[in-house]
């Protein structure tokens, strides 16, 4: 061998040639690798397509369900505004109770734009959109509940008519000294 022209000759000094070129079966006495089948390079193009298919289904499946719970994190988040803000009407908590009433109906509207991306044949919607409506209604009845815990809904029939007295209150709070 002359000195530069490395295994390959001339042009590559280091490179090898790794193709198996024998017919002895003494190659093959070396047992695979862990993962490894020859099995798998063998296969032909449509179990190849066919099993990208499938795990593409299975991850817009996967997208889908994780798309439809994010609406319970927010209810979480929402609901924890909602007791910072406290039972008074003030701004804070007015503009806190409208956002959360807002979000929901928003997301009720764009429920069909939300699962574009993951139609397929394969996948079923149904499911994560039920529970994606499901979660947004929570949303909006924690919303509801907040209005009503404000006194912002009109649930007495003096709200309606102004010749009726309003409602009695059923609860009074006071200061710890009493004042005569």
């Amino acid at each position: 061998m002359e000195k530069g022209k490395g295994v390959m000759g001339a042009g590559r000094r280091w490179a090898v040639d790794l193709t198996d070129n024998s017919t002895s079966p003494c190659c093959r006495d070396v047992p695979d690798p862990p993962g490894f089948s020859r099995a798998s390079s063998d296969q032909d193009d449509s179990t190849v397509s066919r099993q990208k298919k499938e795990a593409e289904s299975t991850w817009k499946s996967q997208k889908a369900w994780e798309v439809a719970q994010a609406p319970f994190k927010n209810l979480l988040m929402m609901g924890f505004m909602m007791w910072m803000a406290g039972s008074t009407v003030h701004l804070f908590s007015i503009g806190i109770t409208f956002s959360a009433l807002w979000q929901p109906i928003s997301a009720l509207q764009g429920v069909g734009k939300v699962f574009e991306p993951y139609k397929d044949s394969k996948v079923d919607l149904l499911g994560p959109k039920l529970l994606f409506i499901a979660l947004n209604l929570g949303g909006l009845a924690l919303g509801v509940w907040k209005l009503n815990t404000l006194g912002l809904l009109p649930t007495h029939a003096s709200d309606w008519v102004s010749s009726l007295p309003p409602a009695q209150e059923v609860e009074y709070s006071g200061g710890g000294i009493p004042l005569h």
